[in-house]
This record gives structure tokens, C-alpha cells and sequence, in this order.
């Protein structure tokens, strides 16, 4: 009987010689994405759309709003505002807030309508997509201006805190119970004479003062 008639005879498999691997087996990011400034499969989908992108940059200070159209030399920004132009307007409080994000918005989309800039498209970076935040504040506000942007109504904040109503009824609630904090956390309201239980109503003044606009 030979070898492989045997009951339980396996024929010995032939080991392949190892493949020499070439170059790193990690491949380093891009710097911008190394530093959570640029999300690059993201801002290659926007670039084929060829819109022009709305870019909304909130920090803890301050609300940018940029109206970008991308092109091979370079990004060229038709529409800059920053959330402190307000001031100019009467919003001489907190610029970094979910109603000062909202009109930040309004402002640049009014002047973009001056730019001829009729539609975009939001580029939100690398910033976290979540419902009701600043970022969609400033995107309502640039749609009621009048540009066209696709968006989801899910996703925009409602229209009482868009208009502050959140801070308004906070701050009453801290005048009752706790002066002390009050006077703290609405030290720059003080300052300049506004009460942020009247915010609501500076907020459709500034608004309106916008609208004004030449």
C-alpha cells in the first residue's frame, strides 16, 4: 500500500517564501488633518458639488462666517463676519452665544446677497454634527436671509432659542434664587446697562436694524 492510500495521510502543503513588504506599514495623515483643521474625503465631495461653500466656524469667543468658492491657486472668500460686527449694530453683549450665532449668520447672508451669492453649500469641517448647536444657528440665519442652502429642519434650533429665551428665563430664575451668581455670569450685560432678562427684545431690534441695511 503506498504512502497515500493511508487512512489519514494529509500531503504536506509547500510553504510560499515570505513577500518582502516595502515602505511604512502606517501611513502618516495630512498635517491639516493632524491638526483637526481639514477633513480631506469630506472637502472632496464639496468641491465636486462646485457651490459655493458656506463655512461656519464657532469658538468660544466668537461665531466666523465665510462665504468660500475653492479653486486650483487657492480659496477665494467673497463673505467674511465675524460675530463682534454686531457690535456696530447694538449687540454690544456676549458675540459667542446661540442668538448672536443667528444673527452673525443673518448679517453674511445679507451680504452675500450684495455679493450676487444666491446658493451654497455648508461645509462644517471638522466640527461634530449635532442638532440645535451654534453651527445651525448661523446656517438658519443665512437661509432666512434669503440664500439657498439644502438643509434638515431637525437640525435647526427652535425659534425660542434662537431668540434667547433660554438665557431670558435662566436669568430671571438666578435673580430670584441666586443674586450673587447672577450678577457673576451676566457681568458683561451689567456693564453695558442690558439685562438678559430683556434679550429676546434686543434681539429683534438688531435684527431689524440689519434689515436696514444698504
Amino acid at each position: 500500500m503506498s504512502r497515500r492510500s493511508r487512512k489519514g495521510y494529509k500531503k504536506k502543503r509547500k510553504l510560499q517564501p515570505k513577500r518582502q513588504r516595502y515602505g511604512p506599514l502606517y501611513r502618516v495623515p495630512f498635517r491639516r488633518r493632524r491638526e483637526m483643521k481639514t477633513d480631506y474625503r469630506q472637502r472632496k465631495r464639496l468641491l465636486k458639488s462646485g457651490k459655493i461653500r458656506f463655512v461656519a466656524r464657532p469658538s468660544n469667543k466668537q461665531v466666523l462666517v465665510q462665504f468660500v468658492e475653492s479653486k486650483i491657486g487657492g480659496d477665494q472668500t467673497f463673505v467674511q463676519v465675524r460675530s463682534n460686527e454686531l457690535k456696530n449694530h447694538g449687540w454690544d453683549i456676549a458675540t459667542s452665544n446661540l442668538p448672536a450665532a443667528y444673527l452673525t449668520g443673518y448679517l453674511a447672508g445679507k451680504k452675500a446677497l450684495k455679493s450676487k451669492i444666491k446658493a451654497a453649500i455648508l461645509d462644517v469641517g471638522t466640527f461634530a454634527v449635532n442638532p440645535g448647536t451654534r453651527m445651525f444657528a448661523t446656517l438658519k440665519g443665512v437661509v432666512d436671509a434669503g440664500i439657498a442652502i439644502p438643509y434638515n429642519d431637525k437640525m435647526m434650533p427652535s425659534e425660542d432659542r434662537i431668540r434667547g429665551k433660554h438665557i431670558q428665563s435662566y436669568a430671571k430664575l438666578l435673580a430670584k434664587e441666586d443674586k450673587e451668581k447672577y450678577s457673576k455670569l451676566f457681568s458683561k450685560y451689567l456693564e453695558v446697562n442690558k439685562k438678559p432678562e430683556n434679550l429676546p427684545s434686543l434681539f429683534d431690534e438688531v435684527k431689524a436694524k440689519i434689515d436696514t441695511l444698504k
